[in-house]
């Protein structure tokens, strides 16, 4: 499978042919600040201004809309406005607006949905003014040949309780992005509260527990996890054909993708008849910007709401208009579902959020495979037991950053040869003793590390595969597995790139598709780490702004 699987996730750049047809790339980070990493976190072409200026506007924004550029080139052509993007995830984008942390810095917040931000006084009162640009709802693509063995006709009458009960019963087996890092994801997740809920205004705490047996059956279906709406659509391009037999997402993915998938992989958009949660992509003016801005932003939002440039929005990214009497892109449904309610309070939100990490989603097994050689000796050591050991912490509400109720970390050090392994699983919900002694121990074992010695990567990698095998042979259970790498110097010792293919090709189909996650770091070899990712079907990162960061943002994939 893909990025994180089981065995049997807060312009110039889209990724290639599917990706570009997905059309929302959500990758997201940690922080309100561009990734080093262009490749995970691509910028606008022209460097970001570090400071206001006449007929520019500095905006923080959900990456999704790199599918805008076009008609945003037009905009600045027709009005004089340029738009400058940063990208974040929308939750870890509303935080960094209650916070303070976009105050001077952005001018403008371009969420794919404001809802979140609005719980909070805080942040609700930094933003000046929004205007709704498009719409889109979250929706579930079927792949046609599975809608037909559902029975479900053409989808056209599909209930949120039918996919779960599909997906409880071993029929329908789906991706969904980490809804702690992706809109598409959160959204989801309070779609489905609502509706097993039967919520007829704001969602409580008393809906959630209502909720909750079904959520837990409808999460059994979920097989398929990832930070990023983007590369969830490329993994499920790649994964193995009746594997997934599902996506859920935004209409205006799921139909873009429908552009570039083969006819076995096409998807029949499922918009669920008791209603869904919506993206409006609401332009929103920061009240900290300046005078100048505001203009900007004026004559910005009335060229966008014209109804012929309305249009053009809708056939460039499949979204709906938000102004009367704009057509639609050829092809987009014309009615509209019922707005389901979202949570009335931010702890209502975040305590949904917690939930679904630690009790309902399907817990995962991680191996961290950490260089321990000689160059690691000093502060790049210093650097990853902090990071690593942030992911201990209990200071986590919306469980974003630290290792989950039932998850279970491997430790794997390495230099040479490998030095040690040790194995933890954090308990669940309401054990004696709770998740805090297990996070503690492996803290412990972070702290411990020691370096000294070469870097023999390929061999540690397989006995990272060797360490799974046999968890999973003693537990016989069903998690989302994933490796992920972290060195930052060139493979020196023991079996060479060609001996890892050799051994990844003998692999079983499931351990295959176990996706090993690389961390660049210091002088890293990026070739031999990026042919890592290509062979497993994961994904490379680059620690070289941010540790932290970095194993944050993975956190959305595992």
């Amino acid at each position: 499978m893909r990025l994180s699987t089981t065995r049997g996730g807060r312009l110039a750049v889209l990724l290639a042919s599917l990706v570009t047809a997905a059309a929302t790339v959500t990758s997201c980070t940690s922080s309100p600040k561009p990734s080093p990493n262009p490749s995970t976190n691509p910028t606008s072409a022209a460097p970001f201004p570090s400071s206001a200026a006449p007929g520019t506007l500095r905006v923080l924004a959900g990456s999704e809309l790199q599918d805008l550029q076009p008609v945003l080139d037009e905009a600045q052509k027709a009005t004089g406005v340029s738009v400058k993007f940063e990208w974040t995830g929308t939750l870890d984008g509303a935080d960094a607006v209650s916070s303070g942390r976009t105050d001077g810095k952005y001018d403008a917040v371009w969420f794919p949905s404001n809802q979140y931000l609005r719980l909070d006084q805080a942040g609700k009162s930094k933003v000046l003014t929004e205007t709704p640009v498009m719409v889109s709802p979250v929706a579930i693509g079927v792949r046609s040949s599975v809608l037909a063995d559902l029975g479900w006709g053409d989808g056209s009458k599909v209930t949120w309780a039918q996919i779960g009960d599909a997906a409880a019963g071993g029929k329908l087996a789906y991706g969904m992005s980490d809804p702690s890092r992706s809109n598409s994801g959160f959204s989801t997740l309070v779609a489905v509260a609502s509706a097993f809920s039967g919520a007829g205004a704001a969602l409580t705490e008393a809906d959630v527990q209502k909720a909750t047996p079904q959520l837990k059956q409808f999460f059994t279906g979920q097989k398929m996890t990832s930070g990023s709406s983007g590369w969830l659509a490329q993994a499920y391009a790649k994964a193995e054909p009746g594997r997934i037999g599902a996506l859920v997402n935004y209409e205006s993915v799921l139909l873009s993708m429908n552009k570039t998938l083969p006819a076995d992989r096409q998807l029949t958009v499922v918009r669920p008849v008791d209603g869904v949660v919506s993206a409006d992509y609401p332009l929103s003016l920061l009240s900290s910007s300046g005078d100048a801005q505001h203009d900007a932003f004026k004559r910005l939002t009335a060229y966008l709401l014209k109804e012929d440039v309305q249009k053009r929005i809708s056939e460039t990214t499949l979204r709906r208009p938000v102004t009367a009497g704009a057509a639609p892109a050829a092809g987009l449904p014309t009615d509209r579902r019922k707005e389901l309610p979202f949570p009335g309070t931010r702890a209502v939100a975040d305590g949904l959020l917690a939930s679904y990490q630690n009790d309902l989603r399907r817990p995962s097994r991680t191996v961290y495979v950490l260089d321990t050689s000689g160059s690691m000796m000093g502060q790049r050591l210093d650097s990853l037991k902090t990071a690593l050991g942030r992911l201990t912490g209990a200071d986590d509400t919306r469980g974003l950053r630290r290792f989950r109720n039932r998850e279970q970390v491997s430790l794997l050090s390495f230099a040479s040869k490998v030095k040690w392994t040790k194995s933890h699983v954090v308990p669940a919900s309401g054990s004696s003793p709770g998740p805090e002694t297990e996070l503690a121990a492996i803290n412990a074992d972070v702290q411990s590390l020691q370096a000294e010695g070469g870097t023999a990567l390929y061999d540690s990698l397989e006995q990272a595969y060797k360490v799974i095998e046999q968890q999973q042979a003693e537990s016989h259970d069903d998690r989302f597995t994933s490796i992920v790498l972290m060195t930052d110097g060139e493979s020196n010792e023991g079996a060479t790139d060609g001996d890892f293919r050799k051994f990844h090709d003998a692999l079983p189909a499931a351990e295959k598709s176990i996706p090993i996650f690389p961390i660049k770091f210091g002088e890293a070899a990026v070739s031999q780490l990026q042919g890592i990712a290509d062979v497993s079907g994961g994904k490379l990162f680059d620690g070289g702004g941010s540790l932290d960061g970095v194993f944050e943002e993975i956190r959305g994939y595992q």
